[in-house]
């Protein structure tokens, strides 16, 4: 099943290509051991739950949202560099892990709703 994110609130697509990261491996795993090449423009690794990522270990910066229960962007970080612990929010319920450039190519702000859609 291929998942996609839409921003409701700026009405702009996020992530045309959507992994799940949702069982304790693939949570801990995250994009460890991964390339910039592998993770493009139009992907994205939801992970949940989760209050809060780390970046070490990975070769290349991202963006991050944090996400409520109900998927409102309550954090973000654009361009999280390697190398950094990033800030734990008991608020969040869910992680969105982004290329570097997609929350300002998106439009993507704290206090946006994003949808999570299946196709």
């Amino acid at each position: 099943m291929n998942y996609w994110v839409f921003n409701c609130t700026k009405q702009t697509l996020v992530v045309s290509t959507l992994e799940v990261a949702e069982t304790g491996w693939s949570r801990m795993r995250g994009l460890l051991g991964r390339s910039a090449e592998e993770f493009r423009p139009g992907k994205g690794l939801w992970i949940l739950p989760s209050e809060g990522i780390h970046t070490i270990g990975m070769s290349f910066p991202i963006d991050v949202a944090y996400l409520d229960a109900k998927q409102r962007v309550i954090h973000i970080y654009k361009q999280l560099a390697p190398f950094r612990i990033a800030a734990v929010k008991l608020k969040a319920k869910s992680v969105l892990e982004l290329p570097a450039g997609t929350l300002v190519e998106s439009k993507t702000e704290v206090g946006d709703l994003l949808e999570f859609l299946t196709s």
